[in-house]
């Protein structure tokens, strides 16, 4: 039969000290860098550039098209009694209803006027801003160089 003893070492104070310093400041930098690295893989995506353009070409006019729908519905909100149903309404009405109902629910109407279309385009002009714009990332991703 083998038996094993392990025999607890006893550190005084300083060595205990630095030991839980060293921990302290290591765990951290190390969890740092794996959780930006891994967010960092998970935002981007590893997407070439080529991939990064396609991506400008759909988002850049979807978000566009969106953005002027809903400031459509704030000009329409000012105007109750539109047939939001019949024919130039319908445009701006069908495809923002969905979106803005499952809002309304989240913020309802304040003092009786819907904010909603307006949570929505300024939604829309940060996503427009963060990712198709000037300096949006998948702008800069487009630019960058392929390197290896």
């Amino acid at each position: 039969m083998i038996t094993c003893s392990i025999q607890p070492t006893l550190l005084n104070t300083s060595e205990a000290t630095r030991y839980m310093e060293t921990l302290a400041t290591t765990i951290p930098q190390s969890l740092h860098i794996f959780a930006s690295s891994y967010i960092q893989d998970l935002l981007i995506a590893d997407l070439d550039p080529a991939a990064a353009k396609t991506a400008i070409s759909i988002m850049g006019p979807f978000l566009s098209a969106f953005g002027f729908l809903f400031i459509l519905r704030i000009v329409m909100s000012w105007y109750p009694k539109l047939p939001v149903g019949k024919f130039p309404y319908v445009f701006a009405y069908a495809p923002t209803e969905p979106i803005l109902r499952v809002t309304r629910k989240v913020i309802p109407p304040l003092g009786g006027v819907d904010v909603t279309p307006v949570v929505w385009f300024g939604l829309i002009s940060f996503l427009n801003e963060i990712l198709v714009g000037p300096q949006g990332l998948l702008v800069l991703l487009s630019q960058q160089v392929q390197t290896g």
